[in-house]
């Protein structure tokens, strides 16, 4: 069967943005006017299709990334709509790893908010092309000037609008086209579904001719072409004002800006031409870069064709009720049929593909082949996880996705011993979903720990063991993952000689210790040149040492520390793999017992926004709290108070910041850095 949509027809784009900013009510009016959906879901009503999890009908908010495939004016569109809730950005990290466009959606009152900035720099690190989406123009306190400089502000970004509003809050009318200087207006009374275009209201005309007149003018800082024409007084046509606005975007000089109402179904069409007109296809991108899976060092540039050998990434996993274990796959390069046996290059083992799925949120559609530029899940793997690369015929290795590492613990009970198994089983498949879940058993007390990165993601963790898996267990509260770190250097020799299992085990290694600039995190290197000792002793010791350094003196890993294996005293017929390995591990312990170590603690950036007249005791409170005020500003009557506090200070916040301010602030939190704990510089 031959590809039925060309390449260049294919756009793999997220939705993405602050909680609360209209992700998933934008994207079910894209899947309604495209004609998938033949019925508006709505979040706060609990029906929206991309939200099919309980706890997120039950709360309002996405936790999972949800894939669809529409079709747009004989387009094909893969969407991926993320979570807007710091807890659960892992999501977005993994869901721009491998797309090739994103929606930065923003809400015409707030503007650019704490998790907006942080995908934003997600997406610049992954250099992910974007248009920007001003939703909620109807909303009280919508201010279309006020979030373009904000972008630029807040952002470093470059927007240039390509619509304005027509009035604003219970004013907003549509929208004015400034390519074809036209005014759209959106029929409420059919959902918005026909739209009328109209010459611009005169009272409107000027104010869209100075618009226009700004983005000619950004255009041709960086289109000469444009630039030539501009400074000789041509007519610059719609084509070639649309193509220098797709060749920016695409490049990353510009971010082209819609705007509208998702809830009242206005400018959403016109959104979806915006990402055919202006966001790549995978051959835009033209290649990606991975490395040679037998030379690591050496990079392989893989075109994004159906002619190169096949390539993809597994970017997420999900344990499904009804087909099991799915991977949810781009595919860069090649073609990929069912039956076909492929190399998982990054553990070096076979996998067979049985079914390959298009996915629509969660429902699926059972394909027989997949071609370059799609995004897909594959049923089944049995080693295959986030981050791993799956090839055939080039033997090649994508950068793995890094996550945060956990900051938060959580106690929890079985009920009874046969639970406590079917515990560890569902928490496992828990952990397979998320990379920054994490759970282990304590031994001691016969408590389970998870870990993750916020307390609602623990808490829809616990709520997830209930509802999926019938296990109700008890939970403790929450407990702070801490770190613990050095502040000086040692060096450490160890020799160990024991007979074990009836052999005499033997090793001699020496290690240094010294601390890393803060931030910098774990370093672990051999800088052992002498070519008589073999390899696998080499890595026995590194496997010994990086052990070792999973639990420091108090008991919580190591972070921000060197450890150099210098050398290893190498007897031929004597020196032994086990004891080089338990050599090393003991070297690094005696190590960090000669010169102790430090706690760290994990501290958060908090951005409280409030009415001015509870400012002052929110400020008071944060003091009491051990934060540091960093700054306030202003937005409209409201005050918003930026700070640093350790976490172990912000359990239970939101309860005590109702009650301060009335129940009218509100805050987020985001993980910052560790730091010694009781040290007031922050930052």
């Amino acid at each position: 069967m031959a590809r039925t949509i060309p390449i260049e027809k294919i756009r793999n784009i997220g939705i993405i943005a602050h909680i609360d900013a209209g992700k998933t009510t934008t994207t079910e009016r894209m899947l309604f006017y495209s004609g998938y959906l033949h019925k508006i879901g709505e979040v706060d009503e609990g029906t929206a299709f991309m939200d099919y999890m309980e706890q997120e009908r039950e709360r309002g908010i996405t936790i999972m990334s949800a894939a669809v495939t529409t079709f747009w004016q004989n387009y094909q569109v893969n969407i991926i709509d993320t979570p807007g809730h710091v807890d659960f950005t892992s999501e977005v990290q993994r869901s721009l790893r491998v797309l090739d466009g994103a929606i930065a959606v923003l809400c015409a009152v707030d503007g650019v908010e704490p998790q907006t900035e942080r995908v934003w720099h997600q997406a610049d690190e992954f250099n992910v092309p974007r248009i920007a989406y001003i939703n909620k123009m109807d909303r009280m306190g919508a201010d279309f000037d006020r979030v373009l400089q904000m972008m630029i502000d807040k952002l470093a970004a470059n927007p240039i609008a390509v619509q304005i509003p027509i009035g604003a809050e219970e004013n907003f009318e549509g929208i004015i086209d400034l390519i074809k200087m036209k005014a759209y207006y959106f029929d409420v009374q059919k959902m918005g579904a026909e739209y009328e275009i109209s010459d611009i209201p005169e009272n409107m005309l000027e104010i869209a001719q100075k618009y226009h007149a700004q983005m000619i003018e950004k255009i041709t800082e960086f289109d000469d072409s444009i630039l030539e024409k501009y400074l000789s007084s041509e007519e610059i046509y719609e084509d070639e004002i649309k193509s220098s606005l797709r060749k920016g975007t695409i490049s990353l000089n510009c971010v082209p800006v819609f705007c509208g109402s998702s809830l009242k179904n206005v400018g959403v069409q016109t959104l979806l031409d915006g990402v055919i007109d202006y966001l790549p296809s995978p051959s835009d991108i033209g290649f990606v870069e991975g490395a040679d899976a037998n030379a690591l060092d050496k990079i392989i540039k893989v075109r994004l064709t159906d002619e190169e050998p096949f390539s993809a990434l597994s970017f997420k996993v999900l344990s499904d009720s009804f087909v099991g274990r799915l991977n949810f796959v781009r595919i860069y390069s090649g073609v990929l049929k069912v039956g076909q046996m492929v190399e998982n290059s990054t553990i070096n083992k076979k996998e067979r593909v049985n079914k390959i799925f298009r996915i629509y949120s969660n429902k699926r559609e059972e394909i027989q082949e997949v071609y370059s530029g799609e995004i897909v899940a594959i049923p089944s793997l049995k080693f295959t996880s986030t981050g791993d690369t799956l090839c055939n015929g080039r033997m090649v290795i994508y950068d793995k996705i890094r996550f945060l590492d956990p900051v938060i613990d959580m106690s929890l009970e079985a009920k009874t011993q046969a639970e406590q198994e079917k515990m560890l089983q569902a928490l496992s498949k828990l952990s397979d979903e998320d990379p920054t879940f994490r759970f282990k058993f304590d031994d001691e007390n016969g408590q389970i720990i998870i870990s993750g990165v916020g307390e609602l993601q623990l808490e829809i963790a616990v709520d997830r063991l209930k509802t999926e898996f019938n296990l109700a267990a008890r939970s403790g509260k929450p407990q702070v993952s801490y770190k613990e770190t050095i502040n000086q250097s040692v060096s450490s020799d160890y020799h160990f000689e024991r007979i074990i299992a009836g052999k005499n085990q033997i090793g001699d290694v020496s290690v240094e210790i010294s601390p890393n600039e803060r931030g910098k995190g774990l370093v672990v290197e051999n800088t052992i040149d002498n070519k008589a000792i073999p390899k696998f002793l080499i890595d026995a010791a590194m496997n010994g040492i990086s052990e070792a350094i999973q639990m420091g003196l108090h008991g919580y890993p190591l972070l921000d520390v060197v450890v150099k294996l210098i050398k290893i005293e190498y007897i031929e017929g004597s020196t032994t793999e086990t004891g080089i390995k338990i050599a090393g591990s003991i070297a690094v312990k005696n190590a960090l017992n000669k010169i102790g170590t430090v706690l760290l603690e994990p501290i958060f950036k908090v951005e409280i926004v409030s009415p001015e007249q509870y400012v002052g005791d929110i400020i008071s409170d944060l003091n009491a709290r051990k934060g540091r005020i960093e700054g306030i500003d202003s937005k409209g009557n409201l005050q918003i108070v930026i700070g640093y506090a350790p976490l172990s200070n912000l359990f239970g916040y939101v309860t005590d910041l109702r009650s301060l301010s009335q129940g009218r602030a509100s805050f987020t939190m985001v993980f910052s850095h560790y730091n010694t704990i009781n040290n007031m510089n922050f930052v």
